[in-house]
């Protein structure tokens, strides 16, 4: 489903052309951000997870106010939402994960990264996501996962790529793992009650999980590149064109949110209770991703040749053109 709403998405770019490109850089008022001394009303299009924290701090710590921008998140489903809000003007901004990027670009959707999101932890043992088996399950590895039913929330993605590199690294056959779709709330009870062998789980959910008994086998993110850059902030070339002072502008006051949330992470943690449901021990016991300021590029290259040998695109993205 989402990947036949990106290809609608993607036939909507191409028939609207430049014009539909370009997202409107300005208010209701029609304030541009170039102007000086106003201020803009900037939408950001995100989904409510843990990675994206350091957003909702840096708007509290001024960060983005310094600089003109009335920050405005708006919650989505996901990246098959957010790529074609931001595409189409909806959003000026967007925050999806790296691989779901590298496919929007390979279809010809006008996009680029701004700056960096979220990273692994590189801890192999507690990570930000794990494919989590229940408390008597025979599965002990990542080997072990080969034959097996494996949920992850979207197929054809970040998740069963590093699964499979996981399993590959592990010693065994990648192509013999079934995966299956389902929403990461719904996967510890799906392991619980024993509907899939496994699911590859984020947090909070892998911290749910865990609580009632899940065993962690493998942490797909932190197997595949100690240091890999998991999102990304990006908009529209249009936009990077339209009016590069608003780009930069936000480009600067995430990364100095982003570098801000990695030296004070309690304050990081304690911002989840403002946009998510987490709470109690759940808040307490969850595992925060890495947030560096800048994107990994090695890593970036590594999920694209992933990418590539799994099919999700026939050649590789130009990483450098998406990733500046």
């Amino acid at each position: 489903m989402r990947r036949r709403i990106l290809g609608l998405a993607t036939a909507m770019v191409m028939a609207t052309g430049a014009a539909g490109c370009g997202s409107s850089s300005a208010d209701a008022d029609g304030s541009s951000a170039s102007g000086s001394g106003t201020t803009v009303r900037v939408k950001v299009g995100i989904v409510p997870i843990v990675d994206v924290a350091p957003l909702y701090l840096g708007r509290q710590k001024g960060f983005f106010s310094d600089r003109g921008i009335d920050l405005r998140m708006e919650s989505a489903q996901g990246g098959a939402a957010i790529i074609p809000g931001v595409v189409s003007g909806q959003f000026q901004f967007g925050f999806s994960n790296t691989t779901s990027l590298m496919i929007a670009r390979t279809k010809g959707v006008p996009v680029r990264s701004v700056a960096n999101g979220s990273a692994t932890t590189g801890n192999t043992t507690t990570d930000v996501s794990g494919v989590v088996v229940g408390k008597d399950s025979p599965i002990k590895s990542a080997a072990d996962l080969a034959g097996r039913t494996v949920a992850v929330n979207t197929l054809r993605n970040i998740g069963d790529t590093t699964v499979r590199e996981a399993v590959r690294k592990d010693g065994g056959d990648p192509a013999e793992v079934k995966f299956v779709e389902l929403a990461f709330d719904q996967m510890p009870a799906a392991v619980a009650d024993g509907r899939v062998d496994a699911a590859w789980m984020a947090e909070p959910a892998l911290t749910v999980a865990k609580a009632q008994g899940g065993r962690v086998v493998t942490s797909p993110f932190a197997e595949t590149h100690p240091k890999l850059t998991l999102a990304t902030f990006f908009t529209s070339t249009g936009l990077t064109q339209k009016d590069p002072a608003l780009v930069r502008k936000f480009a600067e006051a995430m990364t100095e949110s982003l570098t801000y949330a990695s030296a004070h992470p309690d304050e990081a943690r304690r911002t989840l209770t403002g946009y998510t449901k987490i709470d109690g021990d759940v808040l307490r016991n969850l595992t925060l991703p890495s947030w560096p300021a800048a994107y990994d590029m090695a890593s970036l290259e590594k999920l694209a040749s992933l990418g590539e040998r799994d099919g999700l695109f026939d050649e590789k993205p130009d990483l450098k053109a998406l990733f500046r």
